[in-house]
């Protein structure tokens, strides 16, 4: 295993772990008394986009400027390179068949790795001009992958690719059958992360460039066309990120501002209500659910990737 990568946990801490805050009495049923935080793996200059291979019991997480995807074992713990290069992937996720999905800052791209390695361009162009710099991604019941489309990696070589964008800042969903790309929610303000309730009735999208940030949350029709905009949730001093959705519909964020009281991640009930806190030594940038119960909550934070069993599971 190289040094790069060690494998740590962080220092002994009593229980419950007082960095897992309440902030609202919803919040307690799902803070388990013995669980505390703990450091997996670091050495990663921007952690990103983590998704959970459940039938391989691993982890995969992106580090936009080293340009690679880095696979985390649960069974030995280690760390390793799963690919390099990456085309600087941001956002993973796999699809209803088990293929890995990639949101691809250097070539404007979303991607599909096929079970045998191939690698298939999903998206790269609407109506004809480049995506700017595909950012997170989510697929649907249906196999229809839902993407935002920001232009962060056009800003500099070190994320991305610098560049002009030729859209707006857009979010987009592929057709599963067809793979025609259409337009789902247009010219929002830095759209980041994005996720979808339990019964996909609701898809809540992160505006990380409006100020103050916020939350949106948009009604979902059969046909997969979005309605109902309403801001969710004000961030605030906060800068929200990635987020996750678990079976009971609260919202789980990446969080950060720089500052102990806000790096981390908040947790949101259905009705935007901040009700918990994990507070975390790096900005939190995106984060899953994972294990074999799907009661695990893994952080891609900066330059390293945590982990904290919660009481709750990711919405399937």
């Amino acid at each position: 295993m190289s040094a790069a990568f060690a494998t740590s946990i962080a220092p002994p801490v009593r229980v419950p772990d007082p960095a897992v805050r309440v902030i609202d009495p919803r919040f307690e049923r799902y803070r388990l008394p013995h669980a505390r935080v703990e450091r997996l793996a670091g050495g990663m200059r921007w952690a990103e986009g983590p998704a959970w291979i459940a039938d391989g019991r691993y982890l995969l997480v992106t580090d936009l400027p080293e340009d690679r995807i880095l696979r985390w074992d649960e069974t030995t713990g280690t760390m390793s390179v799963f690919r390099q290069p990456a085309g600087q992937a941001n956002g993973l996720t796999r699809d209803r068949n088990g293929r890995l999905i990639a949101c691809e800052h250097a070539g404007r791209r979303v991607t599909r790795t096929n079970h045998d390695g191939s690698v298939d361009v999903i998206a790269e162009r609407f109506k004809g001009q480049l995506l700017n710099s595909p950012n997170d991604v989510v697929v649907a019941r249906d196999g229809g992958v839902w993407f935002t489309d920001p232009p962060f990696g056009l800003a500099s070589d070190y994320m991305g690719r610098r560049g002009g964008a030729e859209l707006p800042a857009n979010v987009y969903r592929i057709d599963p059958v067809k793979g025609a790309l259409t337009c789902v929610a247009e010219d929002l303000a830095g759209p980041n992360g994005l996720a979808f309730s339990p019964d996909e009735r609701a898809l809540y999208i992160v505006e990380s460039r409006a100020r103050p940030p916020r939350i949106v949350a948009y009604a979902v029709a059969s046909d997969a066309t979005l309605s109902d905009r309403r801001v969710l949730i004000d961030a605030g001093e906060g800068t929200p990120d990635g987020l996750r959705v678990d079976v009971d519909g609260n919202l789980w964020c990446g969080w950060g501002a720089g500052t102990a009281e806000l790096d981390g991640v908040r947790i949101f009930a259905p009705d935007g209500t901040a009700i918990g806190h994990i507070d975390l030594p790096e900005r939190c940038a995106n984060l899953c659910f994972g294990g074999a119960r799907r009661n695990r909550l893994f952080m891609a934070a900066t330059g390293s990737l945590y982990a904290l069993y919660v009481n709750t599971a990711g919405a399937a």
